[in-house]
């Protein structure tokens, strides 16, 4: 195959493939699909999709990195979790009403890739983001990251480690029940078992490749400079022990960050356990913290 048939036959690459025209999902919100960011060599394309506020007409709208959680092998880019699963108008387009721009986007997961594949991928988004952001009409300056449960690790990291070099630093992170630390036996869950999540994300059993672990876990990585956190975490989480979100918490205040942690009563993993009225406080509580952050 010639070098100019291979070069029409291939998609655009996706820092200059055209965005995909904008549906209306809710009033004063556009949505636009399954808009490619990434082709990491030998995988699928990775995709997002944005919710943005129609027509913003004070400048650049900030933006929320969501990512979605499911034990690193599965899950949705568009789902916040069981609970908030049948709201309407979605979680992410009340994001947007309020306007802060939403991206939801897709990461290998462990069944495709190792740690820190999954971790790259969120770079790359964050750095089409950036590319892309004038005809976005987003404020990458101003990302808060989003996640629950093993996105909430991912977000975790990112905001710790943060983005590709030349890129900003993410403004905060709203963590919901996330892993921090693959290293310490906690719950019932012990590092040394092959046949966790954890190991499947790292390829190993964690105490097998302790350094891998330890690099892994944002407790790790909690510093001085760190952006401000908001964890929350149920008190009955049986899933991810709370005590993951008490030691970041600790880690970050021993280092002078700023960080919040919100226990919440009775609540098990994915809110189960809790009223309607009080995820719908969790939600907005998150929200308002994004929005003193950004504004």
């Amino acid at each position: 195959m010639s070098a100019a048939l291979r070069a029409l036959i291939a998609a655009p690459a996706p820092e200059a493939a055209p965005l995909p025209p904008a549906a209306h999902c809710a009033p004063g919100v556009r949505l636009l699909r399954g808009v490619p960011y990434a082709v990491p060599a030998g995988a699928r394309p990775l995709e997002l999709d944005l919710w943005l506020p129609e027509e913003p007409a004070g400048g650049p709208v900030p933006l929320v990195l969501y990512v979605h959680g499911g034990a690193w092998r599965i899950g949705r880019r568009d789902d916040m979790g069981m609970r908030l699963r049948d709201w309407e108008p979605g979680p992410f387009a009340r994001i947007a009403a309020a306007g802060i721009a939403v991206a939801c986007a897709d990461y290998r997961l462990s069944g495709e890739a190792h740690f820190p594949a999954l971790l790259d991928d969120l770079r790359a988004a964050l750095r089409w983001l950036a590319l892309r952001a004038g005809e976005l009409g987003i404020d990458t300056a101003r990302t808060v990251v989003w996640g629950e449960s093993a996105g909430g690790h991912l977000a975790s990291l990112l905001a710790l480690t943060g983005p590709s070099p030349g890129q900003p630093a993410p403004a905060g992170a709203v963590i919901w029940y996330g892993p921090s630390d693959l290293t310490t036996a906690r719950g019932g869950w012990d590092p040394h078992d092959a046949a966790t999540p954890e190991a499947a994300l790292l390829g190993a059993a964690p105490a097998t490749v302790p350094d891998l672990a330890r690099a892994a876990s944002p407790v790790t990585h909690a510093h001085a400079d760190a952006p401000p956190f908001l964890l929350v975490h149920g008190d009955r989480d049986t899933m991810v022990a709370g005590g993951h979100s008490h030691a970041l918490a600790a880690r970050l205040e021993a280092a002078g960050a700023p960080v919040d942690l919100w226990t919440v009563p009775g609540a098990d993993h994915g809110w189960y356990g809790v009223s309607d009225e009080q995820v719908t406080e969790i939600f907005t509580r998150s929200l308002a913290f994004v929005e003193r952050l950004v504004s």
